[in-house]
């Protein structure tokens, strides 16, 4: 139920006002994600406007995100179901021993179902500033994995993972199913035990082609995030290179105090 009602001789636009009372209702649970908002003819006899000024109200709501629209439907809360992403505990090894990769850890830890999908393996040369995260000449060889995750159907993350050629070669890493425990498995099965993971986090809008991979709604902002892993011997085994929906993921970190 949406409460309330428009001030005609306020300086803020009735259409704003209007967007303000239905985003209260949903932040305070009165409209739960998945339902459905008022009709524009309910709304228009609620606050005693036209239609193009619901119209406004509602268009306001789905360029920040909060309602979608289903043609022949109606308008709807959007689902926003968050992730936690653990820094401190998505990479222990515990994961990769029990067979499951980071964000089948995480997935699980949330209670949702996780899927990945859009998968291309393929050898190229390195990218310049990849090649400097990994210590390479330019233009070396690399393995390059794309994927994009999921949860519980909605698309969450793409990631581009980058491995030496000479590390990557003859092993399943080269696979599209690279078995138990993800790369991370393979790396440390190879000889290389994983010391340390340096990541880099940057807040961007979107490219067009992110927001198709992604679902984006009008302007939601993604989380670019680079991670380069290391081994004992601080040697550069992976970097990846992760696009994250910004409003699906709480990323959560805990940080020595000496």
């Amino acid at each position: 139920m949406v409460e309330g009602g428009v001030d005609t001789a306020s300086d803020r636009p009735v259409y704003k006002q209007i967007a303000d009372l239905l985003r209260s209702a949903i932040e305070r649970g009165d409209l739960g994600p998945g339902e459905r908002l008022p009709s524009e003819t309910e709304l228009m006899k609620r606050y005693g406007v036209a239609q193009g000024t619901v119209r406004q109200a509602v268009g306001l709501l789905r360029s920040e995100g909060v309602v979608v629209a289903e043609h022949g439907r109606g308008v709807f809360v959007r689902a926003r179901p968050r992730l936690r992403r653990l820094a401190h505990d998505r990479f222990a090894r515990r994961h990769r021993e029990a067979g499951k990769s980071a964000y089948d850890a995480e997935a699980e830890a949330e209670k949702v179902t996780a899927l990945v999908d859009s998968i291309r393996v393929y050898p190229d040369k390195a990218k310049d500033e990849i090649a400097r995260r990994l210590g390479l000449r330019k233009g070396a060889k690399v393995l390059v994995r794309s994927r994009r995750y999921l949860s519980d159907g909605q698309p969450t993350e793409t990631a581009t993972s980058y491995i030496p050629w000479d590390l990557a070669k003859g092993t399943p890493m080269v696979e599209t199913n690279p078995g138990p425990g993800g790369i991370y498995a393979r790396i440390e099965e190879s000889g290389h035990r994983l010391g340390r993971f340096a990541e880099e986090v940057t807040a961007r809008m979107p490219t067009p082609d992110e927001v198709t991979a992604l679902r984006l709604a009008p302007g939601s902002p993604v989380i670019g995030l680079v991670r380069t892993a290391y081994d004992v011997d601080d040697l550069a085994v992976e970097v990846c290179d992760t696009v994250m929906s910004a409003e699906l993921y709480v990323l959560s970190y805990e940080l020595p105090a000496t």
